[in-house]
């Protein structure tokens, strides 16, 4: 069972003074790489999801690939220029499968998922 100490550390939010954004989902603070809880944005061009084998694969999964790449570069783009443009933070909520850091990111005190959703540029996953 996770401490109090954990339980609040997580609870907290933390700075993410220099973001770099991988794509409309993931963001880098540091060497973390932080994944936006509670959104999926489109994929960028030449993601191994879009490949033909893996939207097979993908097909009737809970998350099958969103491969609208004009739409995942437009996500992209608007989730760098939030993020560049403003003081962001990160509340942490645990790790996804593949290792990120899965957090709320805020962004001068905006949820970024939110703002993302709001633009059809995301939508909510859960």
């Amino acid at each position: 069972m996770p401490s109090t100490l954990a339980i609040a550390a997580l609870a907290a939010l933390m700075p993410c003074p220099h973001p770099v954004v991988h794509d409309g989902d993931t963001i880098r603070c540091g060497v973390e790489r932080v994944r936006l809880v509670n959104i999926d944005a489109p994929e960028l061009a030449g993601s191994e999801r879009c490949s033909p084998k893996s939207r097979r694969r993908l097909a009737r999964s809970r998350n099958p690939a969103w491969c609208d790449y004009g739409l995942g570069k437009r996500s992209r783009d608007a989730l760098a220029a939030l993020v560049y443009h403003g003081i962001t933070t990160i509340q942490p909520v645990g790790r996804d499968r593949y290792g990120r850091l899965l957090a709320r990111v805020m962004v001068n005190g905006q949820d970024a998922g939110a703002y993302l959703i709001a633009r059809g540029l995301a939508r909510r996953w859960n």
